[in-house]
Order: structure tokens, then sequence, then C-alpha cells
């Protein structure tokens, strides 16, 4: 976990997925209790996940709103947009710098 200026950031590399996630959550939850400020999580070196990550990274989400504190994506990978946007969970996440358009399901 990184602290740069008003907001801490935590790099998720290699997978999050049903072996990673208790040890995933113990780190988001002690950035969201011991900090303040917006909590940034760079997903750029994120190689894969299955639903119990993406069940910690909501659980960090409601706990830092429970704490006045905002959980920001960042750096996410196209694969994960797609399933963000498919399950509508893009639109509950801050997402920094949003959804690219090419990941957004096409009518």
């Amino acid at each position: 976990m990184y602290i740069r200026g008003d907001h801490a950031e935590v790099v998720v590399e290699g997978r999050l997925d049903v072996r990673s996630a208790a040890d995933a959550r113990t780190v988001l939850h002690s950035a969201v209790d011991d900090g303040s400020g917006d909590l940034v999580l760079d997903l750029s070196g994120l190689e894969s996940w299955d639903a119990t990550g993406l069940g910690v990274i909501m659980g960090a989400h409601r706990r830092a709103g429970r704490c006045g504190r905002r959980l920001v994506l960042r750096g996410v990978p196209a694969q994960m947009q797609r399933l963000l946007v498919a399950t509508r969970l893009h639109r509950i996440l801050a997402i920094e710098g949003g959804i690219a358009a090419e990941s957004l399901p096409r009518v």
C-alpha cells in the first residue's frame, strides 16, 4: 500500500480469486480502516479474477462508504471493464477515467 497525497493506493497484481480473497480482504479492510480520503485500487497488474475477487472489491467499496471514504478503481483491465458493464457495477463503483467505449455492450 502506498500513501500519495490525500489518498492511499493499493496495487493488486496477479490473481484475485478464491485462493487470494482472504488476504486481499484483510489488506483492503486495513487500508480502509486506517486511512482517510480516497482509497485507490490499482488493478493494472491484475491477471485474473473470479466472482469471489469481485465480491472482495464490492465489500471494500461498501466498507469505504460506511467510513465516509470512496474506493476508486484505477487501471481496470478491459476484460474486467466488460464484466463491470455486464453486471452494471460500473454504475456503482468509481472508476478512474470511466469505462472505455469498446467495453460497452453493442445495441
